[in-house]
């Protein structure tokens, strides 16, 4: 017998345990089943057999039907509604059956070590007591009752009432026959009993394309993986001493279709691919492509981080574009956004009606700079949320690294706040112990699992030992963003080259800190939006000599030691600022000064990777040494990098636009030295004015040679 508080939580949806009242239950020496069916006229019970057991009498006439069945044994029911204009909606009860997760579930999610809940939470397909549907569970630890909702049962909370798993705050529910592609949110009532706005699944493998925001049930992965040669390549080597140049690209506006719209995963495939692999990149790295509800926020506003965003196709389109890569030998690299997340009603902003996700007061849980939340990396819940995201993209999608962004806004509890509108550390200190610790346990469970992945930090301070192995007291991570060396050498040439000799340590102090930390040297989009110019445009000068100066500082960051990195458009010398709604300006490459730029890039690409000594030692100090760093009034800098058993390379830098000819050099050996790259040759646009391939030193070193205005030389030494 239902009580009247029963069936009026029932019918208000209310009701935070439902399992308790509908499905089958124990009745007298048989079997009762209640099922909630508004609006139904009539219901009658089967056997999944196809056996009618029984006719379901009506308790309320908001749609509460109960009665005794015919079977021996507890079991899944199929009923039959009627409604009263005859039509009939045939479904199995989600109430007849038990639970997915169990106990070490609990377990591990309670302890905070869960790492498999990719596996556990969200919505999974799945044959459970003999029948197929999918399984959902969310956590929401405080809210008052939790229900699915999807076209399933008409959007309605009172018939998507789920289980909560009392000691861990988790929601659950097996609905029967709900199969992939069917479109699904959350309701939940919080704390208070009043309703939220619904919820997208945090754990979400596949969304609507904006600008609606439902989650979707996924097809479990289908895609046959052909990459096993790369993935083993990179599980084996280190990857500080291999070539890395990395291509950045947002795949909403690298290009378009004809019609201005969104390549697909494929046609991105049949384009991109191809496109950084004959520029000899090493690597793609993807502006973030989780699931966001604004295009110009890049996708650094996150609403879904375990899914591919539905703009360029399906997750399965995202998987075949990787594998394509992998195929063609090379990696690809994700942003990463674990700092901070939108506050959109459907996303984790006070998820069940608290501050679940973030932190309650708004000094520790709201970015001021971004208008965000900001995670509350202390909970073990949110913690193991964003740490088994990691894993997720490196196991699910076979991806090769994730680039972190904004990791010092995490490092830092006052970071872009004013005295008094921050919280101090236990200790009194600025640092954030909770998001230092989470970035270990990251690092930790990334590199302990997928050999070859690896993790890339955009950390803009001198927080210490970014890049050393936790156990050593470092974060972890394989490398880290050298934005110093972006900042100063874009300073410098930004200045008219008569000034430059002043100037000349800010392209002198960066080996001071070079080899602190394993540093890819970026270029990236930030450089390049805002008003900030295109790279061409930060050079000082006429149109001559920003190329020319463009072309020169290539051939320095190429030749200087940290991986590469270089955002998409600058390879070709793109003349505007980079906007996120149009395509690249691949017109320019009608004209020769934007096509020997891209020679050229081509070209360094190719030479950083067959020459070891540009490579093996990029974050080692003994394949660096200055060989002339006190010509400021010539603005000329001359260094030598090396690697064990390979000919050393010299690389000259100067940016006057005055040709210095006979000009006194010594080099670090007597010899022959091959000129195997000048950014002046007449292939790339410049003058021409070099040495005709050849320089020659005495015993000592010591030479006479013509280097190019706004130009860098390579020489290799030929034994």
């Amino acid at each position: 017998m239902l009580t009247s508080e029963q069936i009026a939580r029932l019918l208000e949806g209310r009701e935070d345990d439902p399992f308790a009242t509908l499905g089958v239950h124990p009745a007298n020496a048989g079997y009762s089943a209640c099922v909630l069916l508004p609006g139904a006229a009539r219901v009658e019970a089967y056997r999944l057999s196809g056996e009618q057991v029984g006719t379901l009498k009506p308790v309320h006439p908001g749609g509460l039907f109960s009665g005794e069945v015919e079977i021996d044994t507890r079991q899944p029911l199929r009923f039959r509604a009627t409604y009263a204009d005859g039509h009939e909606y045939w479904f199995v009860d989600p109430y007849s059956f038990g639970p997915v997760l169990g106990p070490l579930d609990d377990y591990f999610f309670a302890e905070g070590s869960h790492g498999r809940l990719f596996d556990k939470m969200g919505a999974h397909l799945m044959t459970h007591e003999g029948v197929t549907g999918t399984h959902f569970a969310v956590w929401a630890p405080n809210a008052m009752r939790v229900s699915v909702v999807g076209d399933f049962n008409l959007w309605d909370g009172r018939r998507g009432l789920m289980r909560r798993r009392q000691d861990t705050g988790v929601w659950e529910i097996f609905v029967p026959e709900v199969g992939a592609g069917t479109a699904y949110k959350y309701e939940i009532l919080g704390p208070d009993g009043g309703p939220l706005p619904l919820k997208a699944d945090p754990y979400a493998f596949q969304s609507e394309l904006r600008p609606s925001t439902a989650s979707i049930v996924a097809h479990p992965p289908q895609h046959e993986w052909g990459d096993d040669r790369h993935r083993e390549h990179w599980a084996q080597v280190d990857p500080r001493r291999q070539p890395i140049s990395i291509y950045e690209v947002h795949a909403g506006s690298w290009q378009r279709d004809d019609q201005g719209n969104f390549l697909s995963w494929d046609e991105l495939a049949n384009r991109l691919i191809p496109y950084a692999v004959g520029m000899g990149f090493t690597h793609i790295e993807l502006l973030p492509i989780s699931e966001f509800p604004y295009d110009p926020s890049w996708g650094y506003q996150t609403t879904g981080l375990y899914a591919p965003t539905a703009r360029f196709g399906d997750p399965e389109g995202f998987a075949r574009f990787v594998d394509g890569a992998h195929r063609a030998g090379l990696g690809v690299i994700l942003d990463w956004v674990p700092a901070h997340f939108p506050t959109d009603a459907h996303g984790l902003a006070r998820f069940d009606g608290t501050a679940l996700y973030e932190h309650e007061d708004p000094r520790q849980g709201f970015h001021p700079d971004w208008n965000t939340a900001i995670y509350n990396f202390g909970r073990r819940e949110v913690a193991q949320y964003l740490i088994n995201n990691a894993l997720f993209w490196a196991e699910r999608y076979h991806v090769d690294g994730l680039r972190v962004d904004a990791v010092a806004s995490m490092l830092y509890l006052d970071y872009s706040r004013k005295e008094g509108e921050w919280i101090p550390n236990a200790q009194g200190g600025r640092e954030n112990l909770e998001a230092v610790d989470f970035l270990q346990q990251m690092n930790k469970a990334l590199y302990g699992t997928h050999a070859g992945v690896m993790t890339i930090a955009e950390e803009s301070t001198s927080w210490p030992k970014v890049t050393q192995p936790v156990h050593e007291g470092g974060l972890g991570f394989g490398f880290k963003w050298n934005m110093g060396f972006m900042h100063d050498t874009l300073r410098y040439l930004a200045r008219d080259p008569v000034h430059r000799a002043h100037h000349h340590d800010d392209i002198t102090f960066g080996p001071h800190y070079a080899f602190t930390e394993n540093f890819v040297l970026p270029l990236s989009h930030d450089e390049v939006v805002h008003g900030k110019g295109s790279l061409l445009h930060k050079m000082a000068g006429d149109d001559w000599q920003k190329f020319a100066t463009l072309r020169a500082y290539y051939g320095l960051m190429w030749g200087y030691p940290g991986k590469k990195l270089l955002f998409m458009g600058q390879e070709f010398a793109q003349r505007g600022e980079w906007s996120e709604e149009r395509a690249l300006d691949w017109h320019l490459l009608d004209h020769a000064p934007h096509q020997g730029v891209q020679r050229l890039v081509s070209d360094l690409n190719r030479l950083y990777r067959v020459r070891p000594a540009l490579h093996a030692r990029d974050c080692e100090g003994e394949g660096f040494e200055w060989v002339l760093a006190d010509a400021a009034k010539d603005s000329i800098f001359a260094w030598v990098r090396r690697a064990p058993q390979q000919p050393p390379m010299v690389i000259i830098s100067h940016f006057t636009p005055v040709a210095r000819q006979s000009y006194r050099l010594r080099l670090p050996s007597g010899g022959r030295w091959r000129e195997v790259m000048n950014s002046d040759a007449t292939d790339y646009g410049g003058s021409g004015a070099g040495n005709q391939g050849v320089v020659t030193a005495d015993e000592e070193g010591w030479t006479s040679l013509t280097i190019p205005p706004l130009g860098t030389l390579m020489l290799e030494l030929d034994y």
